[in-house]
């Protein structure tokens, strides 16, 4: 009800504005402009993050001074609190970063947010940016034009900062001319009451326009053209820090545990830091105006004392949060629980009914292909360990057995048979269906925006998934028959399908050290070694059946069954292999080259 409410109060309030004041068109339009020039910016900056964000986020968020100083840095050159969140909750959903790292960059991001404040302060109000403006305007829309993702890239950052520009000067000059029809003066509140009623339009206004920046030039346009009391306006940037916020939570709706905890963090900062500044307001402006003094500043430059508040009130918020943040983190942690565990599947134990989703694969993290491909990664491997765990339980193991193990004849003689009350079927619901129709999901939502290279690195993402899937399905169909002739009484039929389960056994667990190891220089000869013992093995199967069913040793119907289930056991074996070579191997240099059609990398056909 509020939804349907909200929009058509604002357009209302926007008409009745118009209609009433002509120097008000020209300051909404100011932020129309503005708002359009921080979605160009953040169009150009997306062009550049192709693996860019992530690297700089690998080597510089290693410590929490780190990650504070990239948050910092990365909101200062975006200029965009919200969006840094976003991206923050989209790496950290996806299992990119820490939740440590990622409390350090939203810190630091709350500080950053405070650089467009000083530039409004020293330069946007005392030149005139409409004159820059053009010019980049001009160059950004040629740049725009080209193919070349640099060239266009920066064409739309050009664009951006023309707009960020002329929607400042719009605002100031729309302020400039409002006061001598109105006088917004008039609305001043003192006291408490003041503080808190600006306090909470702050928060409005930020969450109305979904940029704090916008607000900050409102607000240094009106208090430079004295339309806005200087105690007011600190109130209303204490309360744009709440809104901030707001953003963040719904960047979080539809994120894991992770990303919901990170929200929480960014929600509690600013609320607690928030109520430290209105608390403690009389002592920040006493601090500011002896900052001011030190640094020669005027005592009626209420502008550029004004930035020092917003700087000052969220370094205080930082300085109170760090000595706490491990115990922060510990709290975050025991708010929201994973719906997953980090533990290997036990298909022993688990006993819940409920079918597993892919915990990587947020849709926010889709506008940043290299992130995208990480959390793309992180879910095929996920789907892999299930496979395994599924298989070893087609094949009356356990994959903690399988680990565990170094002779696997040995934990195929001492084998006691335990009660397995679900179906594979059912198992293949619970534990692969969902997580493998996520991926296949993010993928295509994925596929049209990556450059060729990523666009054949999915796709073999995508042949190594199925794969897993069809070894699995291969196993479903020999798992009845393996129970029944694992404990027949008849030693040669027993021995046969041991032996069947020994090969899946032995390439589970092949697969599984190489791809512990990441044994790059020695995957193909592997998998080649691989495939020539099944075929041997196959072969032998043939001949040791022929030998069986001539001496009587086994029946037609046990014969018929050990044939069908050997080529089973085979074609397991096979997905199983192409599946981990293609995992380990996707993103080497012999792999660039997918053929999309065949299904088959190009250096298996150069070596086959």
């Amino acid at each position: 009800m509020l939804n349907r409410l909200f929009l058509p109060s604002i357009f209302a309030l926007l008409i009745y504005g118009f209609w009433v004041s002509a120097e008000f068109k020209v300051i909404a339009a100011g932020v129309a402009v503005f708002l359009m020039g921080m979605v160009y910016l953040e169009k150009g900056f997306k062009l550049y993050t192709g693996g860019l964000l992530e690297n700089i986020l690998k080597k510089t968020t290693s410590t929490l001074f780190k990650s504070v100083s990239f948050g910092l840095a990365t909101t200062s050159l975006l200029q965009s609190s919200s969006l840094v969140s976003v991206i923050v909750i989209s790496f950290l959903s996806a299992g990119l970063i820490g939740l440590e790292t990622a409390v350090g960059i939203i810190f630091g991001a709350n500080l950053g947010s405070t650089a467009g404040a000083w530039l409004l302060a020293v330069f946007g109000l005392k030149i005139d940016l409409s004159s820059y403006a053009m010019p980049m305007l001009v160059f950004g829309l040629l740049l725009n034009t080209r193919a070349a993702k640099p060239l266009k890239g920066m064409g739309y950052i050009l664009i951006g900062v023309a707009f960020l520009f002329l929607g400042i000067h719009y605002m100031k000059e729309g302020f400039d001319k409002f006061q001598s029809s109105i006088d917004l003066s008039a609305f001043h509140i003192d006291g408490i009451y003041g503080i808190l009623v600006y306090t909470f339009l702050g928060a409005a206004a930020t969450v109305i326009m979904q940029s704090t920046n916008a607000l900050m030039v409102l607000v240094f346009s009106a208090l430079a053209v004295g339309q806005l009391d200087y105690v007011n306006s600190l109130a209303i940037v204490i309360g744009s820090n709440i809104g901030t916020t707001v953003t963040t939570v719904i960047g979080a709706i539809g994120a894991n545990a992770q990303g919901k905890r990170l929200a929480a963090a960014h929600l509690l900062f600013n609320v607690v830091t928030a109520i430290v500044g209105v608390v403690a307001l009389n002592p920040l402006m006493v601090t500011v105006d002896e900052i001011a003094t030190l640094f020669g500043i005027h005592p009626h430059d209420y502008t550029l004392k004004l930035a020092i508040f917003h700087s000052l009130f969220n370094i205080i918020g930082i300085a109170l949060f760090i000595p706490f943040i491990k115990l922060l983190v510990k709290w975050l942690k025991s708010l929201f629980n994973d719906s997953y565990s980090k533990e290997p599947l036990n298909l022993a134990k688990i006993d819940e009914s409920s079918m597993e989703r892919a915990i990587y694969l947020n849709p926010a993290v889709l506008s940043y292909p290299d992130a995208a491909m990480r959390a793309l990664t992180k879910e095929s491997g996920r789907l892999y360990r299930n496979t395994l765990e599924l298989i070893c339980y087609g094949i009356y193991f356990s994959g903690e057995q399988l680990r565990n193990t170094d002779n696997l004849s040995e934990l195929a003689e001492n084998w006691e048979k335990e009660e397995q009350p679900w179906s594979i079927k059912g198992l293949y619901i619970r534990h692969i269906k969902g997580i493998y129709a996520d991926i296949i999901h993010f993928a295509g939502a994925l596929e049209g925006n990556l450059p060729r290279q990523q666009a054949q690195e999915l796709f073999a993402l995508k042949v190594a998934c199925r794969n897993f899937v069809q070894a699995i399905k291969h196993v479903k169909h020999i798992y009845k028959n393996m129970g029944k002739y694992i404990e027949s009484e008849n030693d040669e039929i027993r021995h046969q399908y041991n032996q069947l389960r020994l090969c899946l056994a032995s390439v589970l667990k092949l697969v599984d050290i190489l791809g512990v190891r990441r044994n790059y220089n020695h995957i193909q000869e592997h998998a080649a070694q691989l495939k020539l013992e099944l075929h041997e093995q196959d072969q032998q199967t043939y001949s040791t059946l022929n030998k069986l069913i001539r001496s009587e040793q086994v029946d037609s119907y046990m014969a018929s069954s050990l044939l069908n289930d050997s080529a089973h056991v085979h074609d397991a074996c096979t997905n199983l292999i192409d599946g981990a070579v293609i995992m380990i191997t996707r993103d080497r240099e012999e792999y660039r080259e997918y053929d999309l059609a065949g299904f088959t990398p190009a250096a298996q056909k150069t070596s086959s």
